[in-house]
């Protein structure tokens, strides 16, 4: 995306290579297999507040890594991370995986996409 810098391109898309990615238009299917996954809007609260996919917690980037053992304090629980377009969720999953966060995933495409293919709670 033209709009972001090339320093954080690049610290996307070392994320990127470490961590597991879905496509936005799989993750309705992927959820249905893993009734215990959960899924995560790591956007701003503002953003959360403005419309986010139903169901889905608001864990924002800021203070996943410090608030996410007492939420989910089971390392191997899938756990499925957006934000607005995959960027920020890819740097979330990566921190999760280095807390030893197995199996943690982002979603590709994020809320652009999302907000296109499941039912949607917000203004």
């Amino acid at each position: 995306m033209s709009d972001h810098s090339p320093g954080f391109l690049a610290l996307v898309a070392q994320a990127r290579a470490r961590v597991a990615e879905i496509d936005a238009a799989d993750l309705a299917d992927a959820l249905a297999r893993e009734p215990d996954a959960a899924l995560i809007d790591v956007r701003e609260e503002s953003e959360y507040a403005a419309g986010h996919v139903t169901g889905a917690e608001h864990l924002g980037k800021g203070v996943i890594e410090r608030d996410i053992e007492a939420r989910h304090p089971d390392p191997q629980q899938p756990l499925y991370l957006y934000c607005g377009g995959g960027y920020r969720s890819a740097l979330a999953a990566d921190a999760l995986r280095t807390m030893g966060y197995a199996r943690v995933v982002s979603v590709d495409g994020g809320w652009r996409a999302l907000r296109e293919l499941l039912p949607t709670d917000g203004t």
